[in-house]
C-alpha cells in the first residue's frame, strides 16, 4: 500500500537530499520508500519487487544505507514525538517478571559424572616452603 499524501508529508523533511555528493541523482524517495514496505508487507524477495521503483539493489542499498547513516532511527523518532505531541499514541507498558531456567545439560554442566579430582599436590606460592 502506497504512502498517502498526508504521510509523505510528514516524512519527506525528515530524508536526506536527493542530490548526492558524487554520481547522478537519486530515485524518488518517495518510490523508494513505497518499495521496501511492500517488500516487507509481502515478504516477498528483493529480487521480486515491481519495476516501477527501479533495479532492487537500488532500493536495498538506500535501505541499508540509511539505517547506517541513523536516517531511519531520525525519521522514526520525530514521527513518535509529533504523534505523541498530538496525543495519537496510546502508550502501554508491560513488565514481565518470568524466570526461565535452562536444563543442566543445556547450561554447559558436565555430562558424564563429576570431574576427576586432582590428587597431585601444587606448588606453594610460598618461595620459603621449598
Amino acid at each position: 500500500m502506497p504512502l498517502t499524501d498526508a504521510q509523505w508529508a510528514r516524512i519527506e523533511p525528515l530524508l536526506p537530499d536527493r542530490t548526492p555528493r558524487r554520481g547522478g541523482r537519486w530515485r524518488d524517495h518517495r518510490e523508494v520508500i513505497d518499495a521496501i514496505a511492500w517488500k516487507f508487507q509481502t515478504g516477498s524477495q528483493w529480487g521480486h519487487l515491481p519495476e516501477k521503483p527501479g533495479n532492487w539493489r537500488g532500493v536495498y542499498n538506500r535501505l541499508q544505507m540509511w539505517a547506517v547513516d541513523s536516517t531511519w532511527e531520525r525519521v522514526f523518532t520525530a514521527l513518535i514525538a509529533q504523534a505523541d505531541a498530538e496525543e495519537e499514541l496510546d502508550w502501554v507498558v508491560s513488565v514481565d517478571s518470568t524466570v526461565v531456567r535452562v536444563h543442566q545439560h543445556a547450561a554447559g554442566a558436565r555430562k558424564k559424572g563429576l570431574r576427576p579430582v586432582n590428587l597431585r599436590p601444587t606448588p606453594s606460592a610460598d618461595p620459603a616452603a621449598g
